[in-house]
Order: C-alpha cells, then sequence, then structure tokens
C-alpha cells in the first residue's frame, strides 16, 4: 500500500515538472528574458544602420515566449529594470527595437513604462 501510494505520488511530481506545475507563478523569470535578448546590447549601446539577427531572433523568441499578460508584465519589469542598470544604452534604440525587428509589442521599452498598465 505504502509503495503504491509512493509510486503514484512520483509520477504526479514528474508530470507536474514535465507538464508544468498548475501552481507556477505564470510570469517568465528575468534571467531568461535577459538571456535570450543579451545578443542586442551590443547594438544598443552603438546602433548601426541594421539589427543583428541574433538580436532580432532574440526579440522574436522573447515576443513568442510571453503568451500572457503576466509573462508580458514581468518581461517588461525585467526589460524596464535591466535597461537601467546598464549603463550606455541608446535609449531611442531600445524603444524602436521590437519594430526594426518586425515584432510589435503592445509597449515601448523605456525606463519610465509603467509596465502594469501592458496587456
Amino acid at each position: 500500500m505504502a509503495t503504491t501510494l509512493v509510486l503514484k505520488f512520483a509520477s504526479l511530481v514528474v508530470m507536474c515538472m514535465v507538464l508544468g506545475s498548475p501552481f507556477a507563478e505564470a510570469a517568465l523569470p528575468c534571467g531568461q528574458v535577459q538571456f535570450t535578448v543579451a545578443p542586442c546590447i551590443g547594438y544598443l549601446r552603438s546602433p548601426g544602420p541594421s539589427v543583428p539577427a541574433p538580436c532580432c531572433n532574440g526579440i522574436r523568441t522573447l515576443k513568442n515566449q510571453a503568451k500572457t499578460i503576466a509573462d508580458r508584465q514581468g518581461a517588461c519589469r525585467c526589460l524596464k529594470s535591466t535597461s537601467l542598470s546598464l549603463p550606455g544604452l541608446n535609449l531611442p534604440a531600445l524603444a524602436s527595437l521590437p519594430g526594426k525587428c518586425g515584432v510589435n509589442f503592445s509597449y515601448k521599452i523605456t525606463p519610465s513604462i509603467n509596465c502594469n498598465t501592458v496587456n
């Protein structure tokens, strides 16, 4: 009896790990957001005529990962705090980055955005 209960519990734990726990936080982890857009840092410090492909790929990936409002608000907060902590970023280039990559974000990435209004 105890062995059967342990096996059922272990199966439930494995299913939650594979499918995602219903109790897990919906927002994307900031570290994941930062890693995804890290190829953009060089461009944002010294913008050129075109955005490098790895940067645009990261922006597209972020857009695809941020499926829920909580995800988008979490990504917004992460991008906002990261933009404030990295010296030398060209803020107009940051705000226009998704559009230059052909990606439509529902907000502009700026240090002054209120991420609670992102939907």
